[in-house]
C-alpha cells in the first residue's frame, strides 16, 4: 500500500475519532474534579497515524511530542514564559523527572549503551559464536531454531529489557542461517520478554507490580499484601500465559498466517531475512565478522554469568534481603525495596568491562579490534536511544494532558460483574496502545479499576477483583505489544535488526489472535466462575487446531 493510499485510509479515521470525541465526549470530569479535554488523545493519535502512513518512527514520534508541547502551551495562554516553562518541563520529564531528581531514564540509557557494547564485544571475541555452535547442534532447521529462541526467551525472566537484549543478538546469526525472517525473530523476542517478566515472581517487574497492589489494598482496606495479590492473580494472566503457549506451538508447527506468512515465505524462498525496504537498527552481528574469531565460549559465559549474578545479587543486597534466598517472602521484600533499573545498569557496566578483559586474555583480541567492537556497539545505540527518548516524550505528553485517565473514564460507566474484567482488559489494552507504556497503564488503571471491581464484589476481595488484577496487567502488555510507539516494541525490533514498523505489522495479527482467545476462553468464562485452567486448556487446544489443523489443510 502506497503512502497516498495509507493517508486516504488513516487521515479520515483520525478525523472521525477527533470529531466523535468533540461531539460526544468534549470534556470528562475525573474523580478528583479535574476536567480533561478531548484533545488529550491528539499526541498518541498523531504518533500512531504518522507511523502507519510514513513508516518513519522518529519523525512520527517527534511530531507527536511537538504537538503535546504545543497543546500544553495552550494552557499557558501562548505566553513566551509559558512556552519555555513547558519546554523545561518536557526536558526534565524525559531525563531527571519533574518530581524531584529521578535518574530512572538515565539508568535505562546507560543500561542500553553498556549492554549493547558488551554484547558487541562478546560477539567480536567469538563468545557468542561459541554459544551458537552449541545451540546449532540442537537446531536442525527453522522450526527447532525458533523453538530454541522461544525457550531462551522464556527462561531469561529477569526483565523485559535484559531478555530482549540477550536473546535477540544471540540468536540472530542462527535464525539468519536457517532463513528465519527477522520479523519472526522480533516477534519471538517481544512475546517472550514482557510476558515472562510480568509473570515471573523474581524479576524487575515484580517490585513495581507489588507496590501498586499494596497501594490499592490500602485504599480499599484489604488485609492482603501486594505479593499475595500477585499470586492470586497469576492463574488469570490469560494473555501472558497463552502468548507463551502460542509462540511455542507456532515454532513447533513451522506454519504462519497473515503478514507473518508473507515475511516467512520471502525468507524461505529468497533467503532475504529482511524485506528489501526494511530500515533495520542496531545490527551488531551484521557489522562484526564473527567467522574470523575463534569460538571462545568463556568469553561469553563469564560476562553473561556475571551479568545475571550481579542482577540477582544486587537486587538482594540493595533491597536489604534477609532470611533464606529460597524464601519468596524474602525476595518480595528485597525486590520491593531495590532500585531495579540502577542494578541493571550497574550490572551491564561491570559485565562490559569483564567482556573487554575476556576479549584480551581469553580470545587474545588486539586493542584496535576491541575498540572497533565498542564503537560499533555504541554507534548502533544512537538512533535507538533517540527514538526511546521520543517514546518517553510521548509518555510525558500523555501524563501532562492526562490522556490515560481520559481514555479510562470513557468506558468506566459500563459496570457489570460479568463483563467488567473483559472491559478492564480492553481499556488497559487501548490505554497502553495509545500511550506506548505498560507500566504507565498499570499505574493508571490499578488505582481506578480495582476499587470498582471491589465494589462489584460487594466490598469483599472476590473473584471479580482478582480477575481484574490480572486483566489490567495483561491488557497493558497486550496494548504495548501492538503499539508502534512502545519502547519495548522498538527495542525488540532493534536487537533483532528488524524494521520496527515491519515488526509491528507482522506481530499485530498474532497478538490479536491471542487477545481474542484470552477474552473468549479466559476472562469471560472466569467471571462466570469457571476455573482458569479450563480456559487455558481450551485456548491451547484452539492454537493446536489452528497451526496443525486449519493451516495444514490450507497448505495441502
Amino acid at each position: 500500500m502506497s503512502i497516498k493510499q495509507k493517508a486516504l485510509l488513516c487521515v479520515p479515521i483520525f478525523l472521525a475519532i477527533c470529531i466523535s470525541l468533540i461531539l460526544f465526549f468534549p470534556k470528562v470530569e475525573l474523580d478528583d474534579g479535574t476536567i480533561v479535554g478531548w484533545y488529550s488523545v491528539i499526541p498518541p493519535l498523531i504518533a500512531i497515524t504518522l507511523a502507519v502512513i510514513t513508516t518513519k518512527l522518529f519523525l512520527s514520534l517527534g511530531v507527536a511530542v511537538g504537538s503535546g508541547l504545543i497543546l500544553s502551551w495552550t494552557q499557558q495562554n501562548f505566553s513566551i514564559y509559558g512556552f519555555f516553562s513547558e519546554l523545561i518541563w518536557f526536558t526534565r520529564a524525559v531525563t531527571i523527572s519533574n518530581d524531584g531528581i529521578d535518574l530512572f531514564n538515565m539508568w535505562v540509557i546507560l543500561f542500553v549503551l553498556f549492554m549493547m557494547s558488551m554484547i558487541s564485544v562478546v560477539i567480536a571475541s567469538g563468545g557468542i559464536a561459541g554459544a551458537i555452535s552449541i545451540l546449532s547442534k540442537l537446531a536442525r532447521g527453522p522450526r527447532t531454531t525458533q523453538f530454541i529462541t522461544s525457550l531462551m526467551g522464556s527462561l531469561i525472566f529477569i526483565g523485559d529489557y535484559s531478555n530482549a537484549m540477550l536473546v535477540g543478538p544471540t540468536m540472530r546469526p542462527l535464525t539468519d542461517k536457517y532463513k528465519v525472517c527477522r520479523e519472526k525473530l522480533a516477534y519471538i523476542v517481544d512475546s517472550t520478554s514482557a510476558p515472562i517478566a510480568g509473570l515471573a515472581f523474581v524479576s524487575t517487574w515484580i517490585g513495581y507490580e507489588v507496590g501498586l497492589f499494596n497501594s490499592v489494598a490500602d485504599n480499599i482496606g484489604l488485609d492482603s499484601d501486594g505479593y499475595s495479590m500477585f499470586f492470586d492473580a497469576l492463574p488469570f494472566r490469560f494473555y501472558c500465559i497463552l502468548t507463551i503457549l502460542f509462540v511455542m506451538i507456532n515454532a513447533i508447527s513451522g506454519r504462519d498466517y497473515g503478514t507473518m506468512r508473507g515475511a516467512s515465505t520471502r525468507a524461505k524462498n529468497t533467503g532475504q531475512v529482511s524485506a528489501p525496504d526494511a530500515q533495520a537498527m542496531g545490527g551488531i552481528s551484521a557489522d562484526l565478522n564473527v567467522s574470523e574469531n575463534k569460538n571462545q565460549l568463556l568469553s561469553a559465559f563469564i560476562p553473561l554469568t556475571l551479568l545475571f549474578g550481579l542482577i540477582l545479587g544486587g537486587l538482594w543486597i540493595d533491597g536489604k534481603g534477609t532470611g533464606s534466598i529460597l524464601s519468596l517472602t524474602s525476595w518480595r521484600d528485597a525486590l520491593s525495596n531495590a532500585n531495579n533499573v540502577k542494578i541493571l545498569a550497574s550490572a551491564a557496566i561491570t559485565s562490559f568491562f569483564a567482556a573487554i578483559l575476556c576479549g584480551i586474555f581469553i580470545s587474545r583480541m588486539p586493542f584496535y579490534q576491541i575498540g572497533k567492537a565498542i564503537k560499533d556497539g555504541l554507534s548502533g545505540t544512537l538512533l535507538p536511544i533517540a527514538i526511546i527518548l521520543c517514546a518517553w516524550g510521548i509518555k510525558a505528553s500523555c501524563d501532562k494532558l492526562v490522556t490515560g485517565e481520559y481514555i479510562a473514564s470513557l468506558l468506566s460507566d459500563v459496570v457489570s460483574p460479568l463483563w467488567f474484567p473483559a472491559l478492564v482488559f480492553v481499556v488497559a489494552s487501548l490505554t497502553s496502545f495509545a500511550t506506548g507504556t505498560s507500566w504507565g497503564t498499570m499505574a493508571i488503571l490499578i488505582p481506578t479499576a480495582i476499587p470498582v471491581a471491589f465494589t462489584l464484589d460487594n466490598d469483599v476481595y472476590g473473584i471479580t477483583t482478582i480477575i481484574c488484577l490480572g486483566a489490567v496487567l495483561d491488557g497493558a502488555i497486550f496494548g504495548d505489544h501492538c503499539s508502534p510507539i512502545s519502547d519495548t516494541t522498538i527495542l525488540s525490533a532493534i536487537v533483532s535488526s528488524c524494521d520496527p514498523m515491519h515488526h509491528v505489522r507482522t506481530q499485530i495479527p498474532y497478538a490479536l489472535t491471542v487477545a481474542f482467545v484470552a477474552l473468549i476462553c479466559g476472562y469471560l468464562p472466569a467471571a462466570l466462575g469457571i476455573p482458569s485452567y479450563v480456559g487455558i486448556l481450551i485456548g491451547l487446544g484452539i492454537f493446536i487446531l489452528l497451526f496443525f489443523g486449519l493451516l495444514r489443510l490450507r497448505t495441502e
